[in-house]
């Protein structure tokens, strides 16, 4: 299941634009917008370092997090962010507005177990992930910290689809209309060590 949920502080901004979003950010603070569930979009500060803490904790995007605007709580997930490109601080952040019985679509990493056991890998294949992060329709309270995907087993020309990895229940891909390749077990350029083998003695 996902992480743990936390809590932010916020306030509201009475005004928004450019100056005013320079003013909070020389004051440690983010404009951030929470929108979505059919109610007007609210503006938003936050504190900077207690985001931008969050984002390098990892889980930020499949994280529900309660914002506490001046006592009222909001239950959230956040949709966006954007860094300072030189400084690595948050810029801004969205926050789409979710109740118990929310659908939403998060990128949820990919994780990989039991290499040691997969014959492919032994003999010298390589792992080739095609996607680190697999997009899920979701309902807001279960959603998934990571997928895994078991290598136990698999040989070199095997694939991993999305069919193989156990989902969440209730949770369904983005892509429906194919059974979507997520891993692949590759020949490295110079094949592996039974194919080198067998070509030796043939």
């Amino acid at each position: 299941m996902s992480h743990a949920t936390y809590e932010l502080k916020a306030e509201t901004r009475e005004r928004v634009g450019k100056g005013s979003s320079r003013e909070l950010r020389r004051n440690g603070l983010i404009p951030a917008v929470i929108y979505g569930d059919k109610q007007a979009p609210l503006s938003i500060a936050l504190s900077t370092k207690e985001v931008t803490m969050k984002i390098h904790a990892g889980g930020f995007m499949t994280t529900v997090a309660t914002i506490d605007l001046n006592g009222e709580k909001i239950r959230v997930l956040p949709k966006d962010y954007q860094l300072d490109p030189v400084r690595d601080f948050t810029m801004h952040v969205d926050f789409l507005r979710v109740s118990k019985d929310s659908q939403v679509t998060v990128e949820v990493p990919v994780h990989f177990v039991n290499e040691e056991k997969s014959p492919g890998l032994k003999a010298g294949g390589v792992l080739n992930i095609v996607r680190h992060e697999v997009e899920l329709n979701v309902s807001a309270n279960d959603i998934p910290e990571f997928l895994t995907v078991d290598l136990s087993g698999l040989k070199v020309g095997d694939a991993v689809h999305i069919s193989n990895i156990k989902l969440p229940k209730g949770a369904t891909p983005v892509i429906a209309d194919r059974d979507f390749t997520v891993a692949t077990i590759v020949a490295p350029a110079g094949g592996v060590k039974e194919e080198a083998e067998g070509e030796a003695e043939a």
